[in-house]
C-alpha cells in the first residue's frame, strides 16, 4: 500500500466513525418518533446559525483542545490519564483564588500570574500518580481516578472553609474576578455578538502549535513517545524511563490545568460548587481519540464536539429532541473510534485487486503504525 492510500485510509477512519455515529443518531431519533433532519437542522443553527453561537462553540472547544492535548501527552507516554477533571478543576480553583487574592494588581501583571499558577496546580495534581507510576509500578488508571474525586471535594471544602469569606458571593459561589484577571476581550466579544468567547481560545491555538514542535522536533518528545513504545529499549539506550514519565505527566497535567484556567478567567469568571468531575475532562479524551493525537485532529475534533454539545440544547427547544440523544450520538461516535480495526477492516475489504493475504498485511502494518504514531502531535 502506497503513502497516498495509507493517508487516506487513516484520514476515512475519524470521518466514518463520526458519519455512522451520526447516522445511528438519526435512526434513534425516528425510532422513538422524532425528525431527525429537523433534529439536525437545529444543531447547527444552534451551533452555527450566527455571529453569537459560534463564539459560544469557540468558547466550548476551547477547553477541550486543552484536555485533549493534555491526554495526547500522556498517552505518548504509554498510559491514560483519566485525571484530567481534576486536574482542570485545580487550575480553575488556584487561578480565580489568586485573581481574588490580587485584585488590584496591573492586567499585565495578574493574568499571567493566574494563569501559570493555575497551569502549575494541574501539574502537581498530575505529578502525585505520575511519581507513583514511575516509582511504584502503580496503576495510573485507578490512582488518577481516585484523585479526580479527592479533587473534587477538597475544591468544595476549600470553597467553604479555606479562601476568606469575603472572597465569596454565597457559600456555594466566589466573587466574580476584576478584569485585570480576566480573559476576557472586548474585540472578541463584540466580534461573536456577545457570546463568551475570550482569550483562552488564543491560548489554545498557541499550545496547539507548540505541543506540536515539542512532540515533533524536540528530544523530550522523542524521548516521550520511545518510552511509550517500549520503556526497556529506552532505558538501554540511555533514556531515564522514570523521569520521563513523570514529565509527560506533568506537561498533561499543566495542559489541563490550563482547562481549568479558561473555565474560570474567561467562561464563568468565578468559581462554584461543583456536583460532579467536569465534563471537559471526559470529553478532551474522546476529542483526543477522535483527532488520532494529532494537533489539527485535536482542533477538529474539538469543534465537532462543541458543535453537538451546544447544538445539542438547540435540539431540545428547535425539534423537541432531548439532549440524551446527543449524548447518545456522542457515545457512538466515541464508540466506532474504539473499533476503528472494524473500520480498517472494511475499508480494507473494499480496496478493489486486494488479495487476503494482502489485506492482512495491509491491515497489520496500519495497526502497527497507528499505535506508533497514536498520542504524537
Amino acid at each position: 500500500m502506497n503513502d497516498r492510500s495509507e493517508k487516506i485510509r487513516n484520514l476515512m477512519v475519524p470521518i466514518l466513525s463520526v458519519l455512522f455515529g451520526l447516522i445511528l443518531g438519526a435512526v434513534l431519533m425516528v425510532a422513538f418518533g422524532f425528525n431527525p433532519v429537523n433534529g439536525y437542522r437545529s444543531m447547527l443553527q444552534a451551533s452555527l446559525g450566527n455571529q453569537r453561537s459560534i463564539g459560544e462553540t469557540l468558547r466550548q472547544a476551547t477547553p477541550l483542545i486543552f484536555t485533549a492535548l493534555g491526554f495526547s501527552v500522556a498517552n505518548s507516554a504509554g498510559f491514560f490519564n483519566i485525571g484530567l477533571s481534576g486536574q482542570a478543576l485545580c487550575g480553575w480553583v488556584v487561578s480565580v483564588w489568586t485573581a481574588l487574592a490580587f485584585p488590584d494588581l496591573p492586567k499585565v501583571v495578574l493574568l499571567p500570574l493566574c494563569v501559570l499558577l493555575g497551569a502549575a496546580a494541574g501539574a502537581i495534581a498530575a505529578a502525585i500518580p505520575g511519581i507513583l507510576r514511575a516509582f511504584f509500578g502503580t496503576s495510573e488508571v485507578i490512582v488518577t481516578i481516585m484523585m479526580n474525586y479527592i479533587l473534587l471535594y477538597l475544591s468544595t471544602f476549600i470553597l467553604h472553609d479555606v479562601i476568606p469569606e469575603s472572597y465569596r458571593s454565597s457559600f456555594d459561589s466566589s466573587n466574580v474576578i476584576s478584569p485585570n484577571a480576566s480573559l476576557r476581550m472586548e474585540s472578541l466579544t463584540q466580534f461573536f455578538g456577545g457570546s463568551r468567547v475570550n482569550g483562552g481560545l488564543i491560548l489554545a491555538l498557541v499550545f496547539l502549535v507548540l505541543c506540536w514542535f515539542l512532540m515533533k522536533k524536540t528530544t523530550l518528545g522523542f524521548e516521550i513517545r520511545s518510552v511509550g513504545l517500549n520503556p526497556d529499549a529506552s532505558e538501554y539506550a540511555g533514556m531515564s524511563s522514570k523521569k520521563t514519565i513523570v514529565l509527560s505527566m506533568v506537561i498533561s497535567g499543566a495542559l489541563a490545568g490550563l482547562g481549568g484556567v479558561v473555565e474560570g478567567l474567561g467562561t464563568y469568571q468565578n468559581f462554584f460548587v461543583q456536583t460532579t468531575s467536569l465534563a471537559i475532562g471526559f470529553d478532551g479524551m474522546a476529542v483526543s481519540l477522535l483527532g488520532s493525537g494529532t494537533s489539527i485532529g485535536i482542533l477538529l475534533s474539538a469543534l465537532l464536539f462543541s458543535i453537538l454539545k451546544i447544538g445539542g440544547l438547540g435540539m431540545q427547544t428547535g425539534a423537541n429532541v432531548p439532549f440524551e440523544v446527543v449524548n447518545v450520538s456522542i457515545a457512538l461516535i466515541i464508540f466506532f473510534v474504539g473499533i476503528n480495526y472494524v473500520i480498517r477492516l472494511l475499508l480494507a475489504k473494499l480496496a478493489p485487486g486486494k488479495k487476503q493475504e494482502e489485506i492482512v498485511s495491509t491491515i497489520e502494518t496500519t495497526t502497527n503504525e497507528q499505535e506508533e504514531k497514536g498520542g504524537d502531535l
